[in-house]
């Protein structure tokens, strides 16, 4: 069922939902969050598909907030407020609000959405594109307990890496660091298997993949050794070699879909490592709500330092830095400040005491 209200207001559209599930004989609510889909019309359809389908593991009500350029300043100056409601088969599991604003409201989105939450319900805010540098910061995102983006979408995705540990809060998530999920898990298992110490890593991928970043980040912070990134045709991640004081233990994944695992001393195996959807990662995500350490831990371990030698890959506490640094100066100012001393004057020689 849909119903479409033009130039509304956030209780018409409450109102229409209670209409519609009264309408389709569910009066109940029977939804564990709001999922908020902060978009723009070109990438609406496909967010709200990958919504959909993740809402059948997550039953949820979904707000697709589409901010309308307006072309003229006197549109601008206009503030106007379209909604579709869709309940029932055409919202999935769960319910649908698309809104469109225009004019003035476009800045005042969060004034919009936090009327239609689900009441006593966690709010994840999803960007499929052009996330702000800073989520937590941002007028809708303040309203969710997780924030997830998605830097593959970004125009240069290794300086996007970059702005997102500046700017880490607990609580932002990447679509990105969900897609190696399951090379974690694989890699974390070889490493299970056998009793030697790694000594470097090679990461291999398509460039602007930020996905191959991400993991060559975990896994140098993990294991404190230098990791190399290289590049490769794709698609996607397409190997990772780990050498070790046993061998080399290579996962290679050359079309996409299947992989295979060589240890030294074992059977090469084959493993599934297809490369998954939106919805997939979506509803992977949505699975928890608490902050994702692991991911905040490689996130600042930073680009830059990808290729490091061991020695160097612990940078020094910014404390202790600034002491070896202003140790040297503090000195140089006491020798300028301090006066020179003088040499202690000679005593002149006692005088023989008179002859008697």
């Amino acid at each position: 069922m849909k119903i479409d209200l033009t130039d509304t207001t956030s209780s018409k559209i409450n109102k229409a939902l209670v209409k519609g599930r009264r309408a389709i004989g569910t009066p109940a609510v029977g939804m564990v969050l709001t999922l908020v889909i902060v978009t723009d019309e070109e990438n609406a359809y496909d967010a709200l598909k990958a919504a959909n389908d993740a809402s059948r593991e997550h039953p949820s009500r979904k707000l697709v907030v589409i901010k309308r350029v307006s072309r003229s300043p006197r549109d601008r100056t206009k503030s106007r407020l379209d909604a579709e409601v869709r309940v029932g088969t055409d919202a999935g599991t769960g319910e649908t609000v698309v809104l469109r604003l225009y004019g003035e409201v476009v800045n005042h989105a969060q004034s919009v959405v936090l009327p239609l939450l689900l009441p006593d319900a966690p709010t994840v805010v999803w960007w499929p594109v052009d996330a702000p540098l800073d989520p937590a910061q941002d007028p809708l995102g303040a309203l969710g307990q997780r924030r997830v983006t998605d830097t593959y979408a970004a125009e240069q995705p290794v300086h996007e890496l970059e702005a997102r540990a500046a700017s880490y809060s607990p609580g932002d998530t990447d679509l990105s660091w969900t897609r190696i999920t399951p090379w974690r898990s694989m890699l974390a298992a070889a490493l299970d298997q056998v009793t030697c110490d790694v000594t470097s890593v090679e990461v291999e991928g398509e460039e602007f993949n930020p996905s191959c970043e991400l993991l060559a980040m975990w896994l140098a912070d993990r294991l404190d050794v230098p990791v190399r990134r290289t590049l490769s045709a794709g698609p996607g991640l397409t190997g990772v070699r780990l050498e070790s004081t046993c061998g080399p233990i290579v996962l290679d994944r050359a079309d996409g879909t299947l992989a295979t695992l060589s240890i030294q001393g074992q059977p090469d195996r084959a493993v599934a490592l297809k490369r998954r959807e939106t919805s997939e990662l979506i509803a992977e995500e949505l699975r928890r709500l608490d902050p994702d350490d692991t991911y905040a831990a490689a996130l600042r371990f930073g680009v830059d330092r990808l290729g490091e030698p061991a020695d160097q890959m612990t940078a020094p506490a910014p404390e202790a830095a600034a002491t070896k640094t202003a140790a040297p100066a503090a000195k140089k100012t006491a020798a300028k400040k301090a006066p020179a001393k003088k040499a202690p004057a000679k005593k002149a020689p006692a005088k023989k005491a008179a002859a008697k």
